[in-house]
This record gives C-alpha cells, sequence and structure tokens, in this order.
C-alpha cells in the first residue's frame, strides 16, 4: 500500500511541470494574441482616424464643390442677364451704326459736292490770280511810265524855270540899259544917236524875248500834251484799281467759300476725330497705366515696354493689337479724302539711356514709336495714316525730378490730327 502511495506519488510529480509548460505556453500565447489584437486595435484606430481626417477632408471639399458650384450657377445667370443686356445694346448699336453709316454716305455725297465747288472754286481762284498778276503787271509799266512821263516834266519845267530866269534877267537887263541910254543920252548923245541906240537894244532885246516867248509856248504846248497823257493814265489807273476792288471782292468770295469748304472738312474731321476717342475711351477704360488727356491717348511706357527697350512686352502687344482692331473700324467709316493721320509721340525721362543698344534718348523715343507703328501696319491699320515721331526728354508730362515724375515723362502718346 505504502509502495502504490509513492508510486502514485511519484507520478504527480512527474506530470506537474508538463502543466506548467502547457500552462506556460497557453499563456504566452494568450499574451501574444492580446498583444496582436492590441496591435491590431492601435493599427486599426490609426487607420480610421486617417480615413476620418480624409472623410473630414473629401466632407469639406464636397461642401466646398456646392459652394462653387451655387456661385458658378449664379454667375450663369448673372452671365446669362449680361448675355441679354449685350444683346439688346449689340442691336441699339447696330441701329446706331446703320445710321450713322446713312449719315456717313450722305455727308460723302454732300462732301463730293462741296469738293467739287472747292475745286472749281480754286479753279476760278487761279483764273482771278492770274487776272490779278497781268493787272499788277500792267499797272506796274502804267507807273513806270507815269513814273518817266512824271520826270520829263520835272525837266521840261525846270527849263521853263530856267527860261523865266532868263527872261526876267533880261527885262531886268532891258530897264538898266533904257536907264544907261536915258544917262548917256542925257550926257553926251544927240537924240538921233540915243534913238539908234534904243533902237538896237530894243532889236536885240525883241529878239531874245521873241525866242524865249516861243521856247515857253513849245513848252506850254508840250505841258499840256503831258497833261493830256497824265489824264489818260490817270484813267487808266482808275479803270484798273476798278478792275482791281472787282478782282478782290471775287477772290474774297472765293476766299470765303474756300474757307467754307475748309471749315466743313475740318468740321467733319472734328466728328470723326470725336468717335474716334469715344470708341477708344470705350475700349481703353479703366486700364492701368492710360490715360486720356485733352486730345491725346497717354500710355506709360512700363505697360508696353521694357525699361531701356524698344521691344513690345505680350501685354503691350495685346493693347496694341486691340487698339488696332479699333482704328480700322473707324478708319474704314472715314472717306478717303479726309485727310488725316494717328501720330505715334515717343517720349522718354531726361535720365540719361544706360546700355549701348541706343545712344540717346531721342533714338529710344523714337524707335518705341517706330515699334508701335510697325505693329498697327502689321494689324491692318493704313500705312499712310501713320506717323511715328520721337521727342526725347524734351517734352515732359510735368515738372519734377523725382522717380513718380519720371515714370509719368517714359510715356507713348497717340494723337489724331490732319496732313
Amino acid at each position: 500500500m505504502a509502495l502504490r502511495a509513492r508510486r502514485h506519488g511519484g507520478n504527480g510529480l512527474e506530470a506537474w511541470p508538463g502543466y506548467v509548460d502547457a500552462l506556460s505556453t497557453l499563456l504566452m500565447v494568450i499574451i501574444f494574441v492580446l498583444l496582436v489584437f492590441v496591435l491590431a486595435q492601435a493599427f486599426l484606430s490609426v487607420a480610421l482616424s486617417g480615413r476620418s481626417k480624409e472623410l473630414d477632408k473629401a466632407t469639406h471639399e464636397i461642401s466646398a464643390l456646392s459652394q462653387a458650384l451655387s456661385l458658378e450657377q449664379g454667375k450663369e445667370s448673372g452671365l446669362e442677364q449680361s448675355l441679354k443686356q449685350l444683346t439688346a445694346t449689340l442691336a441699339a448699336r447696330s441701329a446706331e451704326r446703320d445710321r450713322l453709316q446713312t449719315q456717313l454716305a450722305a455727308a460723302a455725297a454732300r462732301n463730293t459736292s462741296v469738293q467739287a465747288q472747292a475745286d472749281a472754286a480754286q479753279a476760278q481762284a487761279r483764273e482771278a490770280a492770274a487776272r490779278a498778276d497781268a493787272l499788277s503787271s500792267q499797272m506796274a509799266d502804267l507807273q513806270k511810265t507815269v513814273t518817266a512821263d512824271k520826270e520829263t516834266i520835272r525837266l521840261k519845267l525846270a527849263d521853263l524855270a530856267n527860261l523865266s530866269e532868263q527872261v526876267r534877267a533880261l527885262t531886268a537887263l532891258r530897264d538898266e540899259l533904257e536907264r544907261q541910254a536915258q544917262d548917256a543920252a542925257a550926257k553926251a548923245m544927240t537924240d538921233a544917236q540915243r534913238r539908234a541906240a534904243v533902237e538896237a537894244q530894243l532889236s536885240d532885246e525883241r529878239k531874245l524875248g521873241d525866242s524865249a516867248r516861243a521856247q515857253i509856248a513849245l513848252l506850254n504846248q508840250q505841258i499840256d500834251s503831258l497833261k493830256d497823257q497824265l489824264a489818260g493814265i490817270a484813267k487808266a489807273l482808275d479803270l484798273a484799281r476798278a478792275q482791281g476792288r472787282e478782282k478782290d471782292t471775287q477772290i474774297g468770295n472765293l476766299v470765303q467759300k474756300l474757307n467754307t469748304a475748309l471749315a466743313s472738312k475740318v468740321e467733319e474731321l472734328q466728328q470723326y476725330r470725336s468717335e474716334f476717342f469715344g470708341r477708344l475711351r470705350a475700349v481703353l477704360a479703366n486700364r492701368p497705366g492710360i490715360a486720356v488727356i485733352g486730345d491725346r491717348f497717354v500710355f506709360q511706357s512700363e505697360v508696353l515696354f521694357p525699361v531701356g527697350s524698344a521691344e513690345l512686352t505680350p501685354a503691350g502687344v495685346a493693347q496694341i493689337g486691340a487698339l488696332a482692331s479699333t482704328i480700322k473700324d473707324i478708319a474704314a467709316q472715314i472717306p478717303s479724302d479726309v485727310r488725316w493721320v494717328l501720330r505715334v509721340d515717343g517720349h522718354t525721362d531726361p535720365q540719361p539711356v544706360k546700355g549701348g543698344t541706343y545712344a540717346s534718348n531721342w533714338e529710344l523715343s523714337a524707335a518705341r514709336a517706330i515699334t508701335v507703328v510697325k505693329l498697327l501696319i502689321a494689324e491692318g491699320v493704313p500705312a499712310d495714316h501713320l506717323a511715328a515721331t520721337g521727342f526725347g526728354e524734351y517734352q515732359p508730362f510735368g515738372p519734377g525730378d523725382t522717380p513718380d515724375a519720371y515714370a509719368k515723362d517714359r510715356r507713348i502718346e497717340l494723337r489724331l490730327t490732319d496732313r
């Protein structure tokens, strides 16, 4: 019995380590499983947190897209309304364009008539000028003749004055001789001698008096003839003056007609200039760096060109392209006989040019103006209605030597004028 008990006791002790090993193994497995579960939970929490963030982000994006969609729908509604307004405006502008074209056709017809009248007036003015020149030549010849005749009369009158002086001298001599003869006769001569001496003296005096009277009579005849010539010349001068006044009246009428025709042309050009400025003002309104000053459109150079360069920037090309389109539309409506020119003026500030591309501000301003003109020509604007001028730094925008004043000096100006 004791031995059996020991046997049983010995088997129990031998089995215990196996249970311990199994329990420890099971515990390790359980711990490992728990660890795996915890790690899985942690990874899952991280994944769920990321998914939650992505879900929140997606929710925000969906909300933003919904707002953007609402805005786009609002914009679409506004655009539809704007489109309706633009359609109505386009219809009104089309009607206005048709009305202006009708007026333009009528103005062109009137202009043709006025031009014909102006040509006729110019022809009459040229004919009147030729007649006036011929009349002036005749008057000059008559004036020369009158001058020569006056000189002849002056010489004759001088001769007559000399003869009169001689007659007076002879008369005085005769009186003196008579007195001497009387004295001599009273002293020593006989009556016969006195008579002979007196008769001799009287004969000499008669001869001298007859010669002087003959010369005086001849001079009087010449004076009468010259007076007749002067009267004829005076009549011719009066006739020439009357014809000259008549020609002056005709010339004044022709000049008045020409002035009226020119005023009509100027008024017509002013009408197109007003339309030109109105259309350009509508195209260039509210654009930075562009201002309307008087009859000029002023572009700041920084809008069109890099500093110190005459090459247009992409923004400058776009600006000039839009400008060219408007100019072409207006040029197509202006009659061919209206002599208009779009002048492109280049200006710089007074600071010296840096770099070796351009030697002076003159060259830089002229190069920029020429660049703008070339682009306008490339866009279809007629070259015979364009002019490029460079003013350098000699036409500043305003007083001052600050950077802001220099920036205003650097500009391109457009001006519509006549040739």
